[in-house]
């Protein structure tokens, strides 16, 4: 596997490497030595699943305040998903900026979010389901999140959302005074 840099320091992209044969082919996904050695977290508490039955769900910009902040690895396991981070802390050179990927099953990358990012994603197919590792219990008194177009953030999403819940869908703006990170 290859773990690439993106724009953010942090944000790692994580791109299998195929070795094929007759019988299909075989990539390492993760492997702690490595995380370790690329100074990512290397131990993931939780697993979940985020099953979406429409294009266009919106999920996000979530993350968890202290001392539950959270490192994610995120890949998405059917459908598609167009995937956000936002950098909050404040200290970093990238601070209120953004990346995006599309995940799918065949291109097979996972995302890499340390804590003191906001994450989310919307669908691009029906039936479109995302597998999370988490390095952090999740802590409901911890959740935070920001709103999915909130204009200091400036996210380009491919599209509107045709769903989204109402949480989601009301969370304040950017403050500089809320408590993003740890």
């Amino acid at each position: 596997m290859r773990i690439e840099e993106t724009a953010i320091a942090g944000v790692l992209l994580v791109v299998p490497e195929r070795f094929s044969d007759e019988r299909g082919f075989f990539a390492r996904t993760f492997c702690a030595d490595e995380f370790r050695a690329a100074g990512m977290v290397a131990e993931f508490v939780q697993c979940n699943v985020s099953f979406n039955k429409l294009a266009g769900t919106l999920r996000g910009m979530h993350y968890q305040a202290a001392p539950h902040g959270e490192t994610k690895l995120v890949r998405c396991t059917s459908g598609a998903i167009w995937d956000v981070v936002v950098d909050l802390r404040p200290g970093s050179s990238t601070h209120l900026q953004y990346v995006a990927f599309e995940l799918t099953p065949e291109n097979r990358h996972a995302l890499y979010i340390p804590a003191g990012c906001a994450h989310g994603f919307v669908t691009l197919e029906d039936n479109t389901e995302a597998f999370y590792q988490m390095s952090h219990m999740y802590a409901p008194a911890h959740a935070r999140g920001l709103r999915w177009n909130d204009p200091a953030l400036g996210i380009n999403w491919p599209m509107s959302p045709a769903v989204i819940i109402e949480r989601d869908a009301t969370y304040a703006d950017y403050t500089s005074d809320a408590d993003y990170v740890e």
